[in-house]
């Protein structure tokens, strides 16, 4: 731990197979998630409301078949860092960042086109730790609402059809 109570927390593995042709990032894991490790765990995120309507990963199903549901659709979920410290669970109390290895990431994962930021803190951090630093394939990104709790100033439909265009891009390249 830090002097401004930061604590030093590390991102989960990646999610997704070599068929994958969208890559969702995060930024980083949230408190409730690092505690029950599982991407997007807290109850009021909107993350795998929005994947159940999009390829039927439903946040009633168990964590494993939602995993498989985003794998069989051809998306990859994922976090710009690898580390970073942080006191609580929101974005803009990240500190010290320290990038995952896209390279290699996207070496193995040879058919993604298109990258999605689930909100501002994911792109703007994969800009500054990893586009021109890492060397990456050609890609499009899109940011896309944050499906966090704390931000509440765009109404669930809003987000859910932005999001949609996650499913056009992956029906794009199947």
């Amino acid at each position: 731990m830090s002097e401004n109570n930061d604590v030093l927390i590390g991102c989960f593995s990646p999610v997704g197979d070599s068929y994958a042709t969208v890559l969702i990032l995060g930024s980083m894991p949230g408190k409730e998630s690092l505690k029950q490790n599982r991407y997007y765990a807290h109850a009021h995120n909107a993350f795998w409301k929005i994947m159940g309507e999009l390829v039927g990963a439903h946040p009633q199903l168990p964590y494993e078949e939602r995993l498989h549901r985003l794998t069989d659709a051809h998306i990859a979920l994922w976090d710009v860092l690898a580390s970073c410290e942080r006191e609580s669970s929101l974005d803009t109390h990240i500190r010290n960042e320290q990038a995952n290895n896209f390279a290699s990431f996207f070496e193995q994962h040879p058919h993604i086109r298109h990258v999605f930021f689930n909100g501002s803190k994911a792109e703007q951090s994969f800009n500054k730790f990893v586009a021109g630093i890492q060397k990456l394939p050609p890609l499009t990104y899109q940011r896309l609402p944050s499906t966090s709790p704390a931000h509440a100033g765009m109404r669930y439909a809003e987000k859910l059809l932005m999001w949609k265009a996650v499913i056009n891009c992956r029906v794009e390249n199947l």
